[in-house]
């Protein structure tokens, strides 16, 4: 039993050590690709066996990462206050949603980038990650009445919010964060307002 137990934590141990090391990485570098899992493993003293087995793959270590920086939003939207928490009506929280998706990547933009070039059969949209945002998105669509087609409009409205889309608009354009957020929910606003709109409709 002793053997075991410390066996279990230098599980602990070494999975932490290496999303920190993964972490590290993601930030420092200029692409997604140049980091392997060997430089991963280096970073944080491990081998790659470790890594293999604790993560699976590299995809599997994108998922862990992405999972440890999402976790405070996580818990804001199951359980927080307005405007992410369940007890939000429904337009201020898919504005509030969206809103918290935009900032994520922009303050992770090299790890959103390649978790969503590691989706299932190369698409980003069979990704877990993606369809967990599809999922709750279309399920506070739902709730605003007149919205007749919540599963297209909550592909369309994350479409707005796809890394390679923020990285250019942030990097390549230079809009300024304030800018990007203001005009995501403008955007937002308008598919949702009253009236005919392509995709999902709103009718008065």
């Amino acid at each position: 039993m002793p053997e075991r137990q410390s066996s279990r934590k230098d599980a602990i141990r070494n999975r932490e050590a290496v999303l920190a090391a993964a972490d590290a990485l993601f930030r420092r570098r200029a692409s997604p690709e140049d980091i392997t899992m060997a430089d991963v493993a280096a970073a944080a003293g491990v081998g790659k066996g470790t890594l293999f087995r604790a993560f699976g793959d590299r995809a599997g270590l994108l998922r862990a990462l992405y999972e440890a920086r999402l976790e405070p939003i996580r818990e804001a939207i199951e359980a927080g206050p307005p405007p992410l928490g369940p007890g939000t009506p429904p337009q201020d929280r898919v504005r509030a949603l969206l809103d918290a998706v935009l900032c994520f990547k922009l303050d992770n933009g090299l790890l959103a980038l390649a978790l969503e070039d590691s989706g299932s059969d190369s698409s980003p949209y069979r990704a877990d990650h993606y369809e967990r945002w599809h999922r709750l998105l279309r399920a506070v669509l739902e709730q605003i009445p007149g919205l007749t087609d919540s599963d297209f409009t909550a592909h369309a409205l994350l479409a707005a919010t796809r890394a390679d889309l923020v990285e250019h608009l942030a990097g390549e354009r230079g809009i300024p964060r304030e800018r990007m957020r203001e005009q995501l929910a403008g955007f937002v606003a308008k598919v949702l307002a009253p009236g005919p709109r392509p995709g999902g409709i709103v009718e008065e």
